[in-house]
């Protein structure tokens, strides 16, 4: 069994807000990098770690942690359409490995995954079905939150679960860095707004064009006066990516949410992905880590980073 990392951000308005020219190429040239390494690493299996925003996972009930033994994506911000090349019989096992070792975990036989999820796996791999997959996602928007200490042991048992193996495996995590879109919460919502919230799945295409609409005017003005949300923090996405190149996981269990939620915004808690996959990789032993890029860019409402890593 070999494992092999890589973290990245996503954003949905990669292609629908204009960062200019050279940051587009910055983004393009790292992303076809990261592509080339994955497909010399020729993965047998792909485990993703990855948010939800309000598509696939509603307060109706709201697991910390999920896996998939099938998912299906919303094509949500034009992202691929259909199933993931889900292995549901992996999912299955690793389900069962990971309660068995003290980590509750939701299981779904029929999860719909949205740009989280899907955005990483297109432009990694430029399909949802081109290697067998295990998604699994963790509750990163919707307080309240399992504490980091949690997603670190979600992490490691996932990762001893996967040294069973005897196959070739990357691990993935998407999200983050810090950010703060015009997600809305629970507490104190207008009724329409807690009842989208509870349950909406499955928004009719007007419903979904005109979330999407909000989205892009919020980065047309992030990071400006006129915006409200918290701005991008450079300084804490470059420190919580030195935390993992220099093996510090440990350190993320004093992580304080409603701190973080204060100074890099609420949606910066994708990060979970990220201490889920390097805790994977943890289970295996040291590892050698590099920083691949690394950009706060407004117009997609992201400190925008990439990460791979590999066992030492």
């Amino acid at each position: 069994m070999s494992i092999k990392v890589k973290c990245l951000s996503h954003t949905p308005l990669r292609g629908l807000n204009d960062p200019g020219v050279q940051v587009v190429a910055e983004v393009d040239a790292v992303l076809a990098q990261a592509r080339a390494d994955v497909e010399a690493f020729d993965p047998e299996l792909i485990v993703i770690f990855a948010p939800d925003h309000y598509n696939g996972l509603f307060y109706d009930l709201m697991p910390p942690f999920v896996i998939a033994t099938a998912a299906d994506s919303v094509a949500d911000y034009g992202t691929l359409p259909g199933p993931v090349a889900v292995d549901g019989d992996t999912a299955l096992a690793m389900a069962r490995f990971i309660l068995d070792n003290d980590v509750d975990i939701a299981l779904s036989h029929r999860l719909q995954v949205d740009h989280g999820c899907t955005q990483a796996l297109e432009e990694l791999t430029g399909s949802l079905t081109r290697y067998p997959t295990v998604p699994i996602v963790i509750n990163s928007v919707a307080p309240p939150f399992a504490p980091y200490r949690r997603v670190r042991k979600l992490g490691d048992a996932v990762g001893r679960f996967l040294a069973g193996l005897d196959r070739r495996v990357l691990v993935l995590g998407t999200g983050g860095l810090s950010h703060e879109p015009p997600v809305p919460l629970l507490a104190g919502a207008p009724e329409e707004i807690a009842d989208f919230l509870i349950a909406g799945r499955n928004p009719t295409p007007e419903a979904r064009a005109a979330r999407q609409a909000r989205t892009v005017a919020a980065g047309l003005i992030y990071g400006t006066p006129e915006c409200a949300q918290t701005p991008l923090n450079p300084e804490w996405d470059l420190g919580f990516i030195d935390l993992l190149l220099e093996g510090r996981l440990e350190e993320v269990d004093g992580f304080s949410i409603e701190e973080i939620s204060r100074i890099a915004g609420r949606s910066t808690h994708e990060i979970r992905t990220w201490v889920a996959a390097f805790a994977a990789l943890t289970a295996q032993g040291p590892y050698k880590a590099r920083r691949d890029y690394y950009r706060p860019i407004n117009e997609w409402i992201a400190g925008y980073g990439v990460v791979s890593a590999e066992a030492a």
